[in-house]
């Protein structure tokens, strides 16, 4: 009887401890899954501005004209990624923005702007060099951290 006894509540403890691990395994799973989500949407979010201001500004020196875009998109999209993102995509995403801030001192809010003193479609794109190579230092750092065997890639696409 002390046989049956022990044997079933060592079945029941493997049972109740099987439980426990199962359910803090897949509790960890689900909260990466969860950040990594919230990962790629502040992600996207931000490079969606990027394209958008991007290409405003360039049809608005190509059609010598104001443009209007909301930099509190810009600004909150930022805000986003800095919740989100492990500390090797934060340093290249300062990277970006600095590239960024750069870009906008040449071509929106220096002397050469849309009304007085368009860019041509060549001096933009010379502007746009020192972003278009951090993005793709930002966009091969997120790789990186998403894991799963993403290899880096050697151009950046959009923007």
């Amino acid at each position: 009887m002390l046989d049956t006894l022990v044997t079933t509540a060592a079945g029941a403890l493997s049972a109740t401890a099987g439980v426990l691990v199962g359910g803090i395994v897949t509790r960890r799973a689900q909260d990466r899954q969860w950040t990594r989500d919230q990962q790629l949407a502040a992600y996207q979010a931000m490079f969606s501005h990027y394209a958008k201001f991007t290409m405003e500004l360039r049809r608005a020196h190509a059609d010598q004209r104001r443009y209007d875009y909301d930099w509190g998109e810009w600004s909150a999209a930022l805000m986003r990624v800095s919740l989100v993102a492990p500390s090797q995509v934060a340093a290249e995403m300062d990277n970006f923005g600095r590239a960024i801030s750069s870009f906008l001192d040449q071509v929106e809010r220096g002397e050469r702007n849309p009304l007085r003193d368009p860019l041509s479609s060549e001096e933009f794109e010379q502007a746009r060099q020192a972003p278009a190579q951090a993005q793709v230092k930002l966009v091969n750092a997120i790789r990186r951290s998403l894991g799963s065997g993403h290899k880096g890639l050697p151009f950046g696409m959009g923007g």
